[in-house]
């Protein structure tokens, strides 16, 4: 319908020998109409005239017999409020039928090539609760993305280098000299978590004794900082074990927990086209490619970048006094391989925790000479989690956490998808388990399915009985009542919701949609003389055509979020 109208109103333009761009807006309230255009207010001062003047040129130029135009009246200082006849909502169900799970589908993408980067936690334990989050808004928008007709790339990020993983890999190894008999020093800053002794349980029974030392040799009573005696297990790991038996060690802690992460997101519904190692980056090349164009310098042993230059609060170091690149130099590394395999938009998925972090990355993006502007970085809060009045830690390294794992084995992963994308992203999210496995209508995602459930059901009824359903517009007529009309409306507003989720990387806009759709269904349902399955074919059909297509409109808009639309609850 709107591109009925914005047909109309291009034509009006012409023969006002006028061009402009045709801004056509659902009224948010009913006396004003169903739609708004503001046509007269931009081009008024192209056409040389006063707004309602030209408003209600405009107007004169508009079809006084278009089949779905009620009235048109002109508002304000040159708004043109546009009324529809009610028969302009039933095509809509027309739409719907015909479209099915192409409903809702759009080309405002032009097939551009997108890639989403998210969840990319490091391999250095299980993905927690919060991590869930980012998995979940990740997956709805590319989801939304693809509907829309963007080309889209779903990558997971591996950080399979640098400290943090050398530090798992040594509290693996420390462990493993546990099982062998060994009294060692785990250090509070090692991984704790259980799951570290699982790994290293594993190793155990493949390698035997083979990677056992003596560990006595070690004193770490001289060493009062933490984060050097870390770094001093680390060598003497590496200098115990060799180069060859400490990458063994190394892969069995990453591949067990890739292999974990890659496990907890598909049973999430999240798999992803590609997971990129960072090891394989060429940060070196990128690192001489900044210092030939003089953006780079040394001090106190160290390669700076001059992020400065570029509008960030300071310089960042890229290559440590030691030679070891920082998360930095990588992550350059890392968008200049992104632009290099010819995506036209970048979309990075971070933690809130990293706000910091998006100027300096945009900084070296424009000294490499890429546009920033194809870079977007969207910032998820973590989620929170509570059992009762109790809040749940998240550190991986204590290893006091719950998971991913958990959450959705205790609230289903219905309830986690839609739970975490029913705010935005930015704002904090505080996940109420009791809610989430609550079977009312309080519960918004219950409350959405059991609309789908209660049309099911009504099928199944149909199916049991005597009586048939046969779609035909005409007897969409019979849909009188304001329950009907205000379902009708609702069901036509689905592809502009889509598109504006998708252009506003917004998801929660679908959770609100839906549950709209699901209470004027609940409301329409629930009404007196609203029963479906009757013996007046006409009224009959027509019922049965809306109810589908509120069906057909739920279906799609659940699988997007990636929750099951249930038959049967």
């Amino acid at each position: 319908m709107k591109q009925h109208l914005h047909t109309l109103f291009t034509h009006a333009l012409a023969q006002l020998q006028l061009e402009g761009t045709i801004h056509l807006e659902r009224t948010r309230e009913i006396q004003y109409g169903d739609f708004a255009c503001n046509a007269a207010l931009v081009l008024a001062k192209k056409a040389r005239m006063r707004p309602r003047d030209l408003a209600s040129q405009i107007i004169a130029q508009l079809p006084k017999d278009d089949p779905f135009i009620a009235k048109v009246e002109l508002a304000g200082p040159g708004f043109i409020n546009i009324f529809l006849k009610p028969q302009a909502y039933h095509t809509v169900i027309d739409d719907i039928l015909t479209a099915k799970a192409h409903y809702g589908e759009s080309h405002i993408g032009a097939g551009k090539k997108v890639i989403i980067e998210f969840v990319s936690a490091n391999p250095t334990g299980p993905l927690h609760v919060g991590h869930g989050r980012g998995a979940a808004y990740g997956a709805v928008l590319a989801n939304l993305l693809a509907i829309t007709g963007f080309t889209v790339h779903k990558e997971y990020y591996i950080n399979d280098a640098g400290r943090q993983m050398d530090i798992l890999a040594t509290s693996v190894w420390l462990r493993y000299l546990d099982l062998c008999g060994e009294t060692v020093v785990f250090p509070s800053n090692a991984y704790q978590g259980d799951y570290v002794w699982d790994i290293a349980a594993d190793l155990h029974r493949a390698q035997g004794d083979a990677l056992r030392h003596d560990f006595s040799a070690f004193d770490g009573n001289q060493i009062d900082d933490k984060e050097l005696l870390i770094d001093a297990l680390i060598k003497y790991c590496q200098d115990l074990l060799g180069k060859d038996k400490y990458q063994l060690v190394f892969q069995k802690g990453l591949s067990i927990i890739i292999k974990d992460i890659r496990h907890d997101l598909h049973q999430f519904g999240v798999d992803y086209d590609e997971w990129f190692s960072e090891a394989t980056l060429a940060a070196q090349q990128v690192i001489e490619q900044l210092k030939s164009t003089g953006h780079t310098y040394e001090q106190e042993g160290a390669l700076w970048f001059r992020s400065t230059d570029f509008g960030d609060e300071k310089d960042r170091v890229l290559v440590r006094k030691n030679g070891h690149f920082t998360y930095f130099a990588t992550d350059i590394a890392y968008h200049q391989n992104k632009i290099s395999r010819g995506f036209d938009q970048l979309i990075n998925i971070w933690g809130a925790d990293h706000h910091g972090y998006v100027s300096r990355v945009k900084a070296a993006m424009t000294a490499l000479g890429i546009d920033a502007k194809r870079l977007t970085i969207l910032l998820v809060q973590f989620a929170t989690l509570y059992r009762g009045k109790e809040r749940l830690q998240m550190s991986t390294r204590s290893g006091e956490f719950v998971t991913l794992r958990e959450l959705r084995e205790e609230v289903g992963c219905d309830a986690a998808r839609y739970f975490y994308i029913q705010r935005k992203s930015e704002q904090h999210l505080n996940f109420d388990l009791a809610l989430a496995k609550l079977s009312k209508k309080v519960n918004p995602v219950y409350y959405i399915q059991y609309a789908h459930t209660r049309i099911a059901s009504v099928f199944r009824s149909l199916g049991e009985s005597s009586l048939v359903w046969c779609h035909k517009t005409a007897h969409l007529k019979r849909l009188e009542s304001q329950y009907e009309h205000n379902l009708l409306v609702i069901l036509s507003h689905y592809p502009e919701v889509i598109e504006m989720a998708a252009q506003a990387y917004e998801p929660h806009q679908l959770t609100y949609y839906l549950h709209h759709v699901a209470e004027a269904f609940h409301a329409f349902y629930d009404a007196p003389k609203h029963k479906v399955l009757i013996e007046d074919d006409t009224l009959r059909n027509a019922r049965l055509s809306l109810i589908s297509a509120t069906q057909q409109v739920l279906r799609n808009g659940l699988t997007l979020i990636g929750v099951e639309a249930k038959e049967v609850m």
